[in-house]
């Protein structure tokens, strides 16, 4: 039993609806995050489980919850940043307000909760921040036709960077996991004639997420996890 505490946003999403129970059933503490008080209730009753509602794009608003989990809690060991959203379009679609929306959601929503957080691990001595990238990030080929979504997801790289770097020497460490499709209800909606069996399953970045908040993962210092299965 691991008997560790981890925050992970995003909680109610497709990705975070398999991943919490994936964590509680490993012995873990889950302070779950999610946006909409009617989302409360979705990941279901467990003892080891405190859901909050924060909205991610309120900077103060998420400072005073890490404050208040670090007060309650004493020790975060790990927190997930699963929150986020996608767009699609080219250089001629990707307008200045799509620009902010996806700099708002997929890097706001991370840092605002990796500025506390960052601190509180390195007061504590260690921790385990993990960012989701995305592929169009690394790759102009796939990114070309999400600009807005690739740009916005290029920072997590950039902020992970720059805390590794930060955290030198420390027993504090951001890890960056880069998956292809994931396999959710709503991307077989969005792309019902794809080949769903090359796409990444969420129980499989579950576990990858578990493995990296483990004690097995503790001499890595700038971990970039490619997850693309066969996509």
């Amino acid at each position: 039993m691991s008997n560790q505490t981890i925050v992970i946003t995003g909680a109610s999403g497709g990705l975070g609806s398999i991943v919490v129970p994936y964590f509680l059933d490993r012995g873990w503490r889950v302070i779950a995050v999610v946006s909409e008080e009617n989302a409360k209730n979705r990941p279901g009753a467990h003892p080891m489980l405190d859901v909050q509602v924060v909205d991610l794009t309120d900077e103060r608003a998420v400072g005073s919850l890490i404050a208040s989990l670090g007060e309650s809690y004493g020790v975060i060991d790990a927190a997930l940043l699963l929150a986020g959203g996608f767009v699609a379009g080219g250089v001629s679609d990707a307008t200045g307000n799509e620009i902010k929306t996806m700099f708002s959601i997929n890097f706001e929503t991370a840092y605002y909760v990796v500025r506390p957080v960052y601190k509180h691990m390195m007061e504590q001595g260690k921790g385990r921040i993990v960012l989701v990238g995305a592929r169009p990030a690394l790759d102009p080929s796939a990114g070309k036709t999400a600009v807005a979504y690739a740009l916005s997801k290029s920072l997590l790289f950039e902020l992970a960077a720059l805390l590794n770097t930060d955290a030198r020497g420390k027993n504090v460490v951001t890890h960056v996991v880069v998956p292809s499709t994931i396999d959710t209800p709503n991307n077989r909606k969005w792309m019902p004639h794809a080949d769903f069996e090359s796409w990444v399953k969420p129980e499989q970045l579950a576990e990858i997420f578990q493995l990296i908040c483990s004690d097995a993962t503790s001499p890595l210092r700038e971990p970039i996890w490619k997850v693309y299965n066969n996509a």
